[in-house]
């Protein structure tokens, strides 16, 4: 136990300062990635807003979402084995579909 503690004293801060730089410099790099990342987040929301904006309103949105929803639900019927209940709900499926205008 001598043995390591002589060790310690001895070499412990020839160990240690290059480990802290190390440790340094590393964090340095993840703050400038951090930074690149949420300029790169920010003007792809910003696109994202502006694309909305344009191209449809929010009516328009929320239909588009309650449609896909829809397909998505009869799609995931269409998957699973049981008959029954199944095929009635498809077909309301269908009728709301229609009634929304999309096929």
């Amino acid at each position: 136990m001598k043995n390591i503690f002589d060790f310690l004293d001895k070499w412990a801060t020839r160990i240690c300062f290059p480990l802290i730089i190390i440790i340094f410099l590393k964090t340095c790099s993840t703050n400038s990635k951090i930074d690149k990342t949420r300029t790169e987040l920010s003007t792809v929301v910003t696109r994202i807003d502006s694309v909305v904006s344009i191209s449809a309103s929010k009516q328009d949105i929320e239909k588009i979402i309650k449609i896909e929803g829809l397909k998505s639900e009869k799609r995931m019927i269409q998957s699973t084995d049981r008959k029954i209940l199944d095929v009635t709900r498809q077909s309301e499926i269908d009728k709301e579909l229609e009634k929304l205008g999309s096929k």
